[in-house]
């Protein structure tokens, strides 16, 4: 998976996962593509990360929601019309 950072660990992840990876390349940009999202969103942006990661560089989540490995930052603009 993309989002979540070379590992060193022996086991390997699944084929499928290796050759995406490699396709698609590393999470390099993260910071100019919430830059961009949060120039172009009206109302949130949704960061998946992995658990432990740091949140990506720049303003702070709103709010964090956590699972057992992954967690989504959420950027809020402004409320949802009613």
């Amino acid at each position: 998976d993309p989002m979540f950072p070379h590992r060193d660990k022996s086991a390997l992840v699944k084929k499928e996962m290796q050759v995406f990876r490699q396709v698609v390349g590393d999470d390099d940009d993260s910071e100019q593509l919430l830059a961009a999202a949060l120039a172009c969103a009206r109302y949130r942006v949704v960061v998946k990360r992995p658990r432990k990661a740091p949140a990506v560089a720049g303003p702070e989540p709103t709010t964090r929601l956590e699972g057992k490995s992954s967690r989504y930052d959420i950027y809020s603009i402004k409320a949802l019309p009613a």
